[in-house]
């Protein structure tokens, strides 16, 4: 008799989270220097999907359709894709505080774009966010390697990302500080801190993609992730194949975290706060918490990302630097609540 209220009370819940969404994207696009409407936004978007004329100009047309509304779409699959991550690791690793960054795949994805952009390799055949991309890879890679030499066990995951994360920092401020001029190291400091500004349509497709790609696998192993709460002991006398499942879903949030950072760039604290803020409204069944934690993050970067090219305009903030400054008083009442619990 509970059964039914309750999905339906989810289901109410997810379809809000939707709607909240939809309206978020449509009201950040009009905010700017262009004086643009909500319905200009609404029919812009119509006209492009086939379903009416092109009312607008070529400018106001470009502006909405090129610029507005790729960037923000990259930031709410960003900021869900983010979430979901921190809610997998966390879970996965048993420890509140993990978050995307634990397995040094940001650091990773930084030294990959720095070689690309301060050092040429490629010859222009590779593009920053391919660099990101085989950086992140190789960075995880390393992760595993080294955790699988060390006993493989969960504590020596989190030190060897730990390790990696410390190694790629230093190699990508070793390679500025020796080989970039004063602009290139601008720019590269600026992306290393989280932008959007560079956002493609391309780039939304794929990251979503990947996305979609991910949440599925970790909503497939939704049971596994709750039996993972009362430790890796108790997920083996239930038949779970411990060593296997982990694998796989230490693998598909690196590849996540390394299509977003390389599209995105080093964008903190998303997830390690939101997952816990999805969890106050959700509980601690993965099967509510992910998609909670997907609308909550994207709903969050979607708003943060606004107030990053607008709170200055013309210029911007970096992305990153918002919600490390949202994210760090999160962070300590996080720790603080970790400490009372013991």
């Amino acid at each position: 008799m509970t059964a039914a209220p309750t999905r339906a009370r989810t289901g109410l819940r997810y379809a809000a989270g939707l709607v909240l969404l939809v309206a978020s994207t449509a009201v950040v696009i009009t905010i700017g220097p262009a004086d643009i409407g909500v319905g200009e936004v609404w029919r812009t978007v119509l006209a492009h999907l086939g379903g009416g004329e092109r009312v607008l100009s070529p400018i106001r047309d470009g502006i909405i359709w090129h610029l507005r509304l790729p960037r923000t779409l990259l930031a709410a699959v960003c900021g869900a894709g983010l979430a979901v991550c921190g809610v997998v690791l966390q879970s996965l690793l048993r420890n509140p505080l993990a978050d995307p960054f634990v397995l040094g795949v940001s650091s990773g994805a930084s030294t990959g774009a720095v070689v690309v952009v301060v050092l040429g390799v490629g010859g222009g055949a590779v593009s920053l966010s391919a660099g990101a991309f085989l950086g992140a890879v190789l960075a995880f890679t390393l992760v595993l390697v080294l955790s699988r030499l060390l006993g493989g066990q969960l504590d020596r995951v989190v030190l060897c990302g730990v390790a990696a994360m410390q190694l790629f920092s230093a190699l990508t401020s070793f390679i500025v500080l020796t080989s970039a001029d004063a602009e290139t190291t601008r720019g590269v400091l600026f992306w290393l801190l989280g932008s959007l500004s560079s956002a493609t349509w391309t780039e939304v497709g794929v990251c979503a993609a990947v996305l979609v790609v991910a949440l599925v696998v970790c909503l497939g192993h939704g049971r596994t992730l709750d039996a993972f709460a009362f430790g890796e002991d108790a997920a083996a006398s239930l038949g779970i194949r411990v060593a296997r499942v982990r694998v796989v879903l230490l693998c598909a949030t690196a590849l996540l975290t390394a299509v977003l950072v390389s599209s995105s760039g080093a964008i903190g604290f998303v997830g390690l706060v939101l997952p816990h803020a999805a969890r106050a409204l959700a509980g601690a069944g993965h099967a509510r918490l992910l998609p909670t934690s997907a609308l909550g993050g994207a709903i969050f970067l979607v708003w943060v990302d606004t107030a990053a090219r607008s709170a200055l305009d013309p210029q911007e903030i970096p992305v990153g630097v918002l919600t490390s400054l949202i994210g760090v008083p999160a962070f300590v009442v996080i720790l603080y609540r970790t400490r009372s619990r013991r």
